[in-house]
């Protein structure tokens, strides 16, 4: 017998037992994706319902409005006791000037980027509270009180002793300009300058103790002068 000749069997093509793939389709444009909002990357602070979610506050606007609100219910109170207690006392003819002491001393701590607004509203409400000699202590405050705290800022350091120099210097030209313009208005008398400097100095005296409690109050939320 002839040997039958043997085959090895054909082995598939292996091309043929892949499947062919199926081109990827391409994503569909339109122009509503384009408007479609982005998801936000970091999760949001919880806010209160009602009432409460329009109060909702950050820690750094709790700070500033605990801080410039302790600022203006320090000058009412003050303005309260020069109105009602020290306008009925007298010290060598002179008397204090509250409200001025604390006006000054805050913008000097507060420096001229800061300080600049907030003399030149606290002075108009001074005015309009009354208890101000006139319009011109507007003009005074906001002019003495921009020029030491530039001064200060310029010159001196940082120190207690460096703003009470500075804002009891502006107090005392403050006074003394006040004085010039009530003789120029005919609501004063020359020979009463020395009423006028002995308020100035018992007011100087009382910047010091009033420092103080100025600089915590300036201190809540931390430093955020820079010099």
């Amino acid at each position: 017998m002839a040997q039958r000749k043997q085959t090895r069997p054909s082995q598939p093509n292996r091309r043929q037992q892949r499947p062919r793939r199926r081109p990827a389709k391409k994503p569909s444009f339109s122009l509503a994706s384009l408007w479609k909002p982005k998801e936000a990357e970091f999760k949001p602070d919880t806010q209160g319902k009602g009432f409460l979610k329009k109060l909702y506050m950050t820690e750094v606007q709790r700070n500033t409005y605990l801080k410039w609100g302790s600022y203006a219910l320090l000058i009412i109170l003050l303005l309260t006791i020069q109105d009602v207690i020290m306008s009925r006392i007298t010290i060598f003819g002179g008397t204090t000037d509250l409200a001025v002491c604390a006006i000054l001393l805050i913008t000097v701590i507060e420096g001229v980027e800061v300080g600049s607004l907030f003399v030149l509203i606290a002075s108009c409400l001074y005015y309009f509270s009354g208890s101000a000699p006139g319009p011109t202590s507007v003009a005074l405050l906001s002019i003495l009180g921009i020029c030491f705290s530039l001064f200060r800022q310029r010159t001196l350091h940082r120190s207690r002793s460096s703003i009470v120099l500075c804002a009891g210097l502006a107090l005392m030209l403050y006074e003394l300009a006040t004085y010039l313009f009530g003789v120029a208005q005919g609501l004063t008398r020359w020979d009463r300058i020395s009423n006028f400097a002995v308020t100035g100095a018992i007011s100087w005296i009382l910047m010091i103790p009033l420092y103080k409690l100025v600089n915590k109050i300036g201190l809540i939320g931390g430093n955020t002068w820079k010099e």
